[in-house]
């Protein structure tokens, strides 16, 4: 008699993205944790960048990917908000791609922004956990306003962070520079090395070197030694 063989199982497999429940910037999952842990120096230029956004009110972070610029501007920016000093958090970065085009995409404002401002949101996540972010960002507390939005707008009490920014141009750099109203905060975040606009275009590095003199303005250029992500990160950016 043959010997039967059992066919193999099939595992069902889950899908990255349901449809019966779209992906959403809030989805907390096993992130959703209150905000217990303080913020630590991982180097000179990272002690640096924090002693310059608790003293400074406009801070622009320089350096490559992976050195916490966003990270701890984010930080900062949640403990002022809960320490009573600012009323409100403003989140921004340009929607551009990086060198492909996702086309028209479905939904409102914030879920067209959604994809572009996934690190903030993952920031966010981390400090506040996914709960209160929804609360705070249903409140008001927490505002995400694409760049084009900004013009005509005063920021007072508000810790203001722009996020990617060597993909805006000199004239929208200027524009949001100069939004900042009275006991507020500003942070620029960006790689100058990294621009996906084309050559010549990015703004970044010229508005840096023409804020650098100012005294009440601090500019941290952060470096590969800087890196906390994986240590290949360090190894490539040297080399690419």
């Amino acid at each position: 008699m043959a010997k039967r063989t059992r066919a193999p199982r099939t595992q069902k497999v889950q899908p990255l993205f349901p449809e019966d429940r779209p992906w959403t910037p809030l989805d907390d999952g096993h992130r959703d944790r209150s905000f217990v842990r303080k913020v630590k120096a991982q180097s000179p230029n990272q002690q640096a960048l924090l002693h310059a956004l608790d003293t400074k009110a406009m801070v622009l972070a320089l350096g490559p990917a992976g050195t916490g610029k966003t990270y701890l501007a984010i930080a900062k920016a949640v403990e002022a908000l809960e320490a009573g000093k600012v009323d409100r958090i403003l989140l921004s970065r340009p929607a551009v791609e990086a060198g492909e085009t996702l086309g028209f995409l479905p939904g409102a404002l914030e879920d067209k922004l959604a994809p572009y401002l996934r690190p903030l949101y993952d920031a966010l996540n981390d400090r506040l956990g996914g709960k209160r972010l929804k609360g705070l960002i249903a409140d008001g507390s927490i505002e995400i306003a694409p760049i084009a939005y900004m013009r005509g707008r005063t920021l007072n009490n508000a810790y203001v962070v722009i996020d990617e920014a060597q993909n805006c141009t000199y004239g929208q750099l200027k524009m949001l520079l100069t939004r900042l109203g009275w006991h507020s905060t500003m942070v620029i975040t960006g790689d100058p090395d990294q621009s996906d606009l084309l050559p010549g275009i990015s703004g970044l590095a010229g508005i840096a070197d023409r804020l650098a003199p100012l005294p009440k303005v601090a500019v941290i250029e952060m470096a590969e030694s800087d890196i906390v992500r994986h240590p290949l990160v360090a190894d490539m950016l040297a080399v690419l």
